[in-house]
């Protein structure tokens, strides 16, 4: 068996006794036990009322024995803000009235129009009314908590590209407050660029509505945010549709990648860099070596690979600490360093072990060049903590194209070639020669012992 729902309570505010029995005469003639009417004749005893809850409705008129026009009805509305007022006719005037509904009222009632049936309906329509605009009110507020609570950046635009709204991560990162920004255009407030070019990025707005469908954000997008501070971003924007399934604006989700790109490009240099020295590694190596030759091949232009390995360096690690010579290989890559171009590419293959890619020579006698100034550039001492360190290297060259036309032969050439030259006492660099090959094998013959490579 279920509960029967109790009437709604009017609350009547009228002094006149005599509108008050019509008025009340004529909502119970609207049957069913509609209403539950409650009269009080003075503002006080009305506010005392709304104090204690429960009133579905106001029947409100203007004079009254403590209080007269438009100041009745502020008192009133500050003790119920969200309760309907209905104003009633009197003696008072239809300007006020109407001020009455502008200052809050929900409407007014003419005299004239106090039979039950327009009196009960006035009422259910403010109640209704009243009660759609709360449920209305906290769907609206549940999503503007949820937009709120979420980790991306919302921010929503109407057809014509005006912001209609801001979440507050999307004022954080924009740097507009949403009062600020509602009514400007988007460029005004979400301004992207694209980074690499630093040109402005397309509006992604206009590619959601213009596509109708959900779009990504321009690769590499940078949010400059008002202050001028910069920060990159990634997502989507996508069209908004009316009941109809016309598009009537678009919404644009983002959410700053700073961070991710800083760690990705952080893991890219570190899968291609040597964790010691900082040197390209032996993967990004050939890839450049690769670039190298192919514009080499372009241009009908040679290029040169260095292959160095420090002499006697093992004793050096092995009597001083690895320690110490993780130091001293630390300041051979920077002699290395500012020995080459910047266009050249100093990689350290692992241990003692380096490689220099030459990749712009017009002889291969300027890589002979580049190999004395190396040397030169290791014989001088490497303060290493509180000792003067000596070092020296042996060096072989491969020259393309007539030493190898990929990265791994050219490598392994000049790593022959600098085998012979630790067989001519270190300390000096031999090119590439295709009888070194034979040798090796000859060298590699049971009973025969290759000269150490430290």
């Amino acid at each position: 068996m279920t509960t029967p729902i109790p009437p709604p309570k009017i609350l009547l505010m009228e002094n006149d006794p005599v509108a008050a029995n019509e008025i009340r005469a004529a909502l119970a003639a609207a049957g069913g036990g509609s209403f539950d009417v409650e009269w009080v004749r003075q503002l006080s005893d009305g506010l005392e009322r709304l104090s204690k809850k429960g009133i579905a409705a106001v029947l409100l008129a203007l004079s009254l024995p403590d209080s007269q026009g438009l100041e009745t009805l502020d008192k009133v509305f500050i003790a119920a803000p969200d309760i309907p007022i209905l104003i009633l006719g009197g003696d008072v005037n239809e300007a006020l009235r109407k001020q009455a509904v502008v200052r809050g009222a929900h409407d007014y009632l003419l005299q004239g129009h106090l039979d039950s049936y327009s009196l009960s309906r006035a009422l259910r329509n403010a109640i209704e009314r009243k009660a759609v605009e709360d449920a209305l009110y906290v769907e609206q507020e549940r999503a503007v908590v949820t937009l709120n609570s979420i980790g991306d950046a919302v921010l929503c635009t109407d057809i014509s590209g005006k912001i209609t709204y801001l979440n507050l991560v999307a004022e954080t990162m924009t740097g507009w407050r949403r009062e600020e920004a509602i009514g400007k255009p988007l460029a005004e407030v979400f301004r992207i660029i694209e980074g690499p070019t630093r040109k402005t990025a397309r509006d992604p707005m206009e590619m959601a509505v213009k596509q109708n469908r959900t779009v990504g954000l321009t690769v590499d997008c940078v949010l400059i945010r008002r202050d001028g501070f910069e920060s990159a971003i990634e997502d989507s924007a996508a069209p908004i549709h009316d009941r109809a399934g016309r598009v009537v604006g678009a919404v644009i989700v983002f959410h700053d990648v700073t961070a991710a790109r800083a760690m990705a490009c952080e893991m890219a240099h570190s899968a291609q860099h040597d964790l010691l020295t900082n040197l390209p590694n032996r993967l990004l190596l050939n890839d450049r070596i690769s670039q190298s030759i192919a514009l080499a091949r372009r241009q009908h232009k040679p290029i040169a690979v260095i292959f160095l390995d420090l002499d006697r360096f093992k004793y050096i690690n092995d009597s001083l600490g690895h320690a110490t010579g993780d130091k001293l290989l630390q300041s051979v890559s920077k002699r290395l360093l500012a020995t080459v171009r910047r266009s050249d590419t100093v990689s350290r293959q692992g241990g003692d072990e380096f490689v220099i890619l030459l990749s712009e020579i017009a002889y291969p006698e300027d890589a002979a060049t580049s190999a004395a100034k190396i040397l030169v550039s290791l014989s001088a001492p490497h303060c290493v903590g509180e000792q003067d360190l000596h070092v020296d290297g042996s060096i072989g060259i491969s020259v393309y194209p007539e030493d190898g036309e990929d990265a791994e032969t050219l490598i392994n050439h000049a790593d022959t070639a600098m085998y012979h030259a630790k067989e001519k006492g270190r300390n000096n660099f031999q090119f590439f020669k295709p009888e070194m090959n034979f040798e090796g094998c000859r060298a590699s013959i049971p009973g025969r012992q290759p000269a150490p490579r430290s």
